[in-house]
């Protein structure tokens, strides 16, 4: 079990990294070659342009000292921006997202508060610990927590007091958030201009009528439902082979630029290429004029590749996006059933085109079903298949129960240096490990169950990862952590003691997860803006692969806030606070620095790189 002085060590070596990422980001973002990976927002809208001026070094140092002095304004910069901004900048889900941040500020502020003034000093003065020496293990942490107030004490209503308020507040604050996204929203679509999938839904499983094509059904179905309201559709073709000769027309043109470029540098040798296997082998030829050619011939088939999936009827697949002249009309579309067969013409809102899942659009309605029972059924293993990680992880931050009953250990484990690194940040850190590959994971899983939209695989992503967190990582460490810090008392007492041994020893896990905020709260957000990998792989491709503008374009696109992963470790973080407030307040300054120093994080990083 973690005692102050490994707390203390976790918090010295998380601070350290926590800085040493920091002031390297503060050194790495002045520098050229780093400048398109640290403000690609701005590349990307055209304001901002790269330096090619001067000598070869001084494009990959900066030689300018003044920026060396002010390489912190990152800072400020960070909180200059307004709301309205941000939303016109980075978009309305950017601007919400932040705004969770500064809804667990407004939440732990006064209730950190709170608890630090009233119920720390109430748990001190329990003393209940001290008569259970010899039954309970515990640290001096743990006097500051519930489990001190011996049972039947009248100080329980105080606990009992701060509870309620502490709910009130919550949900009062929660209320407030509500209405003002609900009112940003509204704003934000009464301003913007009318979009087409506004008006549209996806009609799926569209059941096959003999002598008919299936865009025939649908304008035939929906003329004869919708009539007053339906304007058209647009069937779906199987054009995969026409999208891969796209995608060749991509790369052919990418290296006809590249050689023009190249041609346009140097005008007095034209680039040649062989025409064998991957330019290594065959005859030598004019480069510009022998992808010219391949682009040609390339554009003909692609012509009659076109022709053909519109002509053949068996290309059309069972799914079309229909449009209607209103959006309530597209409403009452989409959210009603459409036949008395519930597994055809099923309806739903359409995404926007770059949201479209283009793989999931086609498949049938039974498959769909046995699809998501399979992978519920597999999520249920997986949850279960990592409390085996989940429980070592528990046993490196409960050393004590396990010296007890695996004496040989004691002379390694007793250590200083061994055991407060043992107690006090190998847990969190082994932890964060078991679950980086966890999203991706499950991110396949959602892909097999058929979800239409990029969006809606986030989010069943991200209700997976929250399940999981919440069985795992929270209940899984409470309840493994309990037995491993108890092993001694479970083993010596009768079983009708170990549900009050359980009760006092949940609130001496706030301990564990103090440890596990600082490495991914603390030391985590701030390798976040960093982005080393990022970082390495636009180097990479900027060295072996980027020909073209276009190819850097691509090398340095920034993607997105990783919607699977944060938002349910955000859930965690409110969860832990909200339970552990009245039982182990010392836990809420920790949760505190966190929703404030990733706020400024986030908000540098939706300024500079990412988006929703």
């Amino acid at each position: 079990m973690a005692t102050l002085e490994d707390i203390g060590v976790s918090a010295f070596i998380n601070i350290g990294f926590t800085f040493l990422f920091l002031l390297g980001f503060a050194f790495i973002r002045i520098q050229p070659w780093a400048d398109r990976v640290y403000n690609t927002k701005w590349y990307i809208k055209g304001m901002r342009k790269s330096n090619n001026r001067g000598g070869v070094f001084q494009r990959f140092v900066n030689l300018d000292a003044r920026s060396y002095v002010t390489f912190l304004n990152w800072m400020p910069e960070a909180l200059r921006m307004s709301q309205a901004d941000i939303i016109d900048h980075a978009g309305l889900d950017s601007a919400v997202y932040l705004r969770i941040y500064i809804l667990g500020m407004k939440i732990f502020v006064p209730v950190t508060v709170a608890a630090l003034l009233f119920l720390i000093p109430v748990n001190v003065s329990g003393g209940t610990l001290l008569s259970l020496k010899k039954e309970v293990v515990f640290t001096d942490i743990d006097k500051l927590s519930i489990s001190n107030v011996s049972a039947g004490s009248q100080r329980f209503w105080i606990h009992l007091l701060m509870e309620y308020l502490f709910t009130f507040w919550a949900c009062f604050i929660l209320y407030k958030e509500y209405s003002n996204v609900a009112f940003m929203r509204l704003h934000f679509l009464a301003t913007q201009q009318r979009r087409a999938e506004q008006f549209t839904v996806v009609v799926s499983n569209v059941p096959h009528v003999s002598g008919h094509s299936i865009s025939e059904s649908v304008d035939q179905f929906f003329q004869r439902n919708h009539p007053e309201h339906y304007l058209g559709h647009q069937a779906v073709y199987n054009a995969n082979k026409f999208a891969r000769l796209i995608r060749r027309k991509e790369r052919l043109q990418n290296w006809l630029d590249y050689n023009q470029i190249k041609f346009e540098k140097h005008p007095d040798k034209r680039p040649t290429r062989m025409t064998g296997f991957l330019g290594l082998c065959g005859e030598r030829v004019d480069a510009i004029d022998f992808y010219a050619e391949q682009i040609r011939d390339l554009d003909k088939r692609i012509t009659a590749e076109r022709q053909r999936v519109l002509k053949d009827s068996k290309a059309i697949m069972p799914v079309a996006f229909v449009t209607f002249d209103s959006r309530w009309a597209a409403a009452v579309c989409a959210q009603t059933q459409q036949s008395k067969d519930p597994t055809k013409w099923l309806t739903d809102w359409a995404p926007e085109p770059r949201d479209v899942y283009w793989r999931n659009l086609a498949i049938p309605f039974v498959s769909l079903s046995i699809r998501r029972l399979l992978m519920s059924i597999s999520l249920f293993a997986l949850v279960f298949f990592y409390m085996i990680p989940i429980a070592f992880v528990q046993s490196l931050a409960n050393l004590e129960g396990l010296e007890k009953e695996a004496s040989f250990l004691k002379p390694v484990i007793e250590i200083k240096v061994i055991k407060s690194f043992l107690q006090g940040f190998l847990p969190g850190l082994a932890l964060k490990i078991f679950l980086y590959i966890l999203p991706t994971v499950l991110m396949i899983m959602s892909k097999v169950e058929g979800h239409l939209s990029l969006s809606a695989l986030e989010r069943r992503t991200a209700s997976k990862y929250y399940y999981f967190m919440l069985v795992n990582v929270f209940l899984g460490s409470i309840v493994t952590g309990t037995a491993f810090e108890q092993l001694y008392s479970f083993l010596h007492q009768s079983p009708t003691q170990i549900p009050r041994t359980i009760g006092v020893s949940i609130p001496m896990k706030a301990t564990f997860f103090i440890t596990f905020i600082m490495v991914d709260g603390w030391a985590g957000i701030a390798s976040e803006i960093l982005r080393l990998k990022p970082l390495i792989i636009f180097l990479l491709k900027n060295t072996f692969i980027v020909k073209t503008e276009r190819d850097r374009e691509k090398a340095m696109d920034p993607g997105s806030i990783s919607i699977p992963e944060t938002l349910p470790t955000l859930q965690l973080y409110f969860l832990l606070g909200l339970v552990y407030a009245v039982i182990t307040p010392i836990l809420l300054p920790f949760v505190l620095v966190f929703f404030a120093f990733a706020y400024f994080v986030y908000r540098h990083q939706v300024r500079n790189l990412l988006c929703l």
